[in-house]
């Protein structure tokens, strides 16, 4: 069975096919600049690799080119758009609509009621889906729900302290997200451990960011809430946030509540403390050489994640696995160095001469002999974890 795994942005769509269940990935490629001219195209197949620019008008577009590179006569890894069993999505946000569902209307509308609460994805993805239905009929589309590994997380650490009924009635709860690259990290771990039973802390790490506390690859705790802005600070998004302040803010600024989200939504977060870049490589620079902004960010970062770190440590009594991974998790040996800092009274420390060793893109556990929680790096691969839930809904859907 060949699944295409769909990455969607708002003028970007990056995907990856694979073979189930050998899980072999056949083809990678990526269109960025849609809507505008001229679209810049790429494709790896075979070790070889294809670019070209061409003007790209939308979504549905996009995935035509994508299936052409597949079907190419030269360098084609399938023979007819036919041999694609389905096009998954690591989709968002759909509240009670999680686990992973094949794209119907009724997903598409309450994706797009809810697109208050993922503004950076909803829309993008509500539209590309429904330009896709009308263009490939004949290909199911599979949403895998990012909140879906996070249905496990009980009561306690779900529910907000609000009137229960606006839990119940209008879905407002911690729902947690980055559920793929979770998953992923929690079964990677176990099959190099060789144990199903384990207390594992996942930090996700880089353009967002969140932590979850695990056991026994089951989600207990998630640093994201209600929405993707909650919880650590990430990016350009500012993380958690009194909206006791929001009454100041609209006084002060003069702006209204929608430039007010906003702003807390693409000018906060590393950007907004550093002053200078959403980038976490830029920001590391600039505080290697004595900028005073980027290393404020920079601090507040860590201990963001840190404090997360003690308070999942409480979740699961202890952690048998702290695992790092993202852009920033698996490449950055200076948050790495900050967060696992001073936290041998908890059983927890860093090989320093590994950490700031590692090569790029490495697996590696880089906690001392004398550790009693291992501390790893993994590279997460959220892509295959759709692909499995996209074989899956199909096999069920066949069934029922």
């Amino acid at each position: 069975m060949k699944v295409l795994v769909a990455n969607l942005g708002s003028t970007s769509f990056k995907y990856r096919l694979f073979d189930l269940p050998s899980e072999t990935q056949l083809a990678r490629g990526g269109i960025d600049r849609i809507g505008q001219s001229p679209s810049a195209c790429f494709v790896e197949i075979n070790g070889r690799r294809e670019e070209s620019t061409q003007s790209i008008a939308d979504h549905a577009a996009a995935v035509q080119i994508c299936l052409d590179q597949l079907t190419h006569p030269e360098y084609g890894c399938i023979k007819s758009v036919s041999e694609v069993a389905a096009i998954g999505f690591k989709a968002v946000f759909a509240g009670n609509l999680s686990g992973v569902r094949i794209v119907d209307d009724a997903l598409l509308a309450k994706m797009e009621d809810l697109s208050d609460i993922a503004p950076a994805h909803n829309p993008m993805y509500a539209k590309a889906m429904r330009q896709l239905r009308a263009a490939f009929p004949q290909i199911p589309l599979v949403a895998a729900l990012e909140t879906a590994f996070h249905d496990t997380i009980p009561p306690e650490n779900k529910l907000y302290a609000i009137p229960l009924e606006w839990s119940e009635e209008y879905e407002i709860k911690r729902w947690g997200f980055h559920g793929a690259s979770h998953r992923f990290l929690n079964t990677r771990i176990a099959q190099l451990l060789g144990n199903n039973d384990l207390r594992v802390i996942t930090c996700h790490l880089g353009g967002s960011n969140s932590l979850c506390a695990a056991r026994a690859g089951k989600s207990q705790a998630t640093s994201m809430g209600m929405s993707p802005q909650t919880g650590l600070l990430q990016n350009n998004r500012v993380g958690d946030f009194d909206v006791f302040s929001l009454p100041i803010l609209l006084r002060k600024t003069g702006k209204t509540l929608a430039q007010i989200l906003e702003d807390l939504s693409t000018k906060a977060g590393l950007l907004g403390v550093s002053g200078l870049s959403q980038d976490a490589r830029d920001v590391e620079e600039a505080a290697a050489k004595g900028n005073a902004r980027a290393k404020l960010a920079l601090d507040v970062f860590i201990s963001s994640i840190r404090q997360y770190l003690g308070a999942y440590l409480t979740v699961l009594g202890g952690a048998d696995v702290i695992i790092f991974s993202g852009g920033i998790g698996e490449n950055s040996q200076v948050v790495r160095s900050g967060v696992c800092r001073n936290m041998g009274w908890a059983g927890i420390v860093l090989d320093e001469a590994k950490n700031f060793s590692l090569a790029r893109g490495s697996e590696a556990c880089l906690s001392t002999a004398a550790s009693k929680t291992q501390i790893w790096v993994v590279p997460t691969n959220e892509e295959i974890v759709v692909a499995r839930q996209t074989a899956e809904a199909l096999k069920t859907k066949a069934e029922g």
